[in-house]
């Protein structure tokens, strides 16, 4: 119970600072988002209309800055996350809905792919070690070590342009109505394969050499011995014993790999042409659509928090250590 009181309280601490900071940041930027959508409309706002867009948007110089926050924080827990001015005043928690799913998908799939096929594999390495298995480490290295654009522009050369195996952008095809059909969900995987296949192939040393550097730690402790002594099979020892404990520290770093798909790869989704999260972000740091920064902002550290959440639960489920230390 103590363990639950303590990160409750630390979690909600770092909710609310994430968001006080997330409020403070454009009022400490130069300008407003409403001069930026004056200047960018000149001639075609009014002095009264940008006054009342002052006020839509928390930003009255009439209103103390204290009197901002209390505002902010009532809007947010109603839901409004303001106007996109990028987006023809459509509200943000529309447009952010509308390039979540894409990111979550793809993005969201490519991790949770790289981190089991890598765990599973750096845990097979690590228990071979010392055979020809360990060649698998330098090549996935490598491939780790390439940065992502470039590995995704010759992904799209070699395998759009030459042997014209996957399209080389946009998640569907041109004159495609979205809908929830099979024709549509076929083809946005068609779509989405080559910069999925890229995420993971760039993403799946870092697990593997992790998982293999734990499983050689782990491998050395007496519990491990003690069950291989008893005559258990291999497919247990390394299972129950071995790699459960092996990927324990594996989990921290997944669970900021999950928090992070929801901002997207920013890269990625560049070189593909790809409608998510991240394309969103940069395109509203261009039109300096502060009140879509902020909307995206928010959600990518909220995302962080519950990822972290989700995987102190399953630090506590996995290790039974964990538990006593905390009682």
């Amino acid at each position: 119970m103590r363990f639950w009181l303590r990160r409750t309280v630390f979690y909600l601490f770092t909710a609310w600072a994430a968001i006080t900071i997330n409020f403070l940041l454009p009022r400490m930027m130069k300008g407003d988002p409403v001069s930026a959508y004056i200047a960018k409309n000149q001639g075609k706002i009014s002095p009264e209309a940008a006054d009342a867009l002052r006020t839509l948007f928390g930003l009255d110089e009439n209103t103390t800055i204290w009197q901002q926050y209390i505002d902010y924080w009532k809007l947010l827990l109603s839901g409004d996350l303001g106007r996109s001015f990028s987006h023809g005043l459509s509200p943000v928690t529309d447009v952010i809905a509308s390039a979540l799913p894409w990111t979550i998908g793809l993005v969201g799939l490519a991790t949770i792919i790289s981190f089991v096929l890598g765990t599973a594999v750096g845990a097979w390495i690590g228990w071979r070690r010392g055979r020809a298995t360990d060649g698998i480490i330098p090549v996935a290295t490598f491939f780790s070590t390439v940065p992502y654009f470039w590995m995704g522009l010759i992904a799209i050369a070699v395998f759009s342009s030459t042997l014209k195996w996957f399209p080389a952008s946009h998640a569907y095809g041109k004159g495609t109505h979205p809908g929830f059909t099979p024709e549509f969900i076929g083809e946005v995987v068609y779509y989405g394969a080559l910069p999925a296949i890229t995420i993971v192939i760039a993403s799946l040393g870092g697990w593997i050499l992790g998982m293999r550097n734990m499983m050689i730690t782990v491998l050395d402790e007496d519990y491990v011995t003690v069950a291989q002594a008893k005559g258990l099979s291999n497919r247990t020892v390394v299972t129950t014993y071995a790699a459960r404990n092996a990927m324990l520290p594996q989990l921290s770093s997944f669970a900021l790999a999950l928090g992070f798909i929801v901002g997207g790869t920013l890269v990625m989704e560049l070189v593909f042409s790809y409608p998510g999260i991240g394309k969103l972000l940069l395109d509203a740091t261009n039109a300096k659509d502060y009140p879509l920064m902020q909307g995206v902002f928010l959600v990518i550290t909220l995302a962080v928090l519950v990822a972290n959440i989700i995987a102190d639960i399953a630090y506590i489920i996995l290790d039974p250590r964990a538990r006593q230390m905390e009682a």
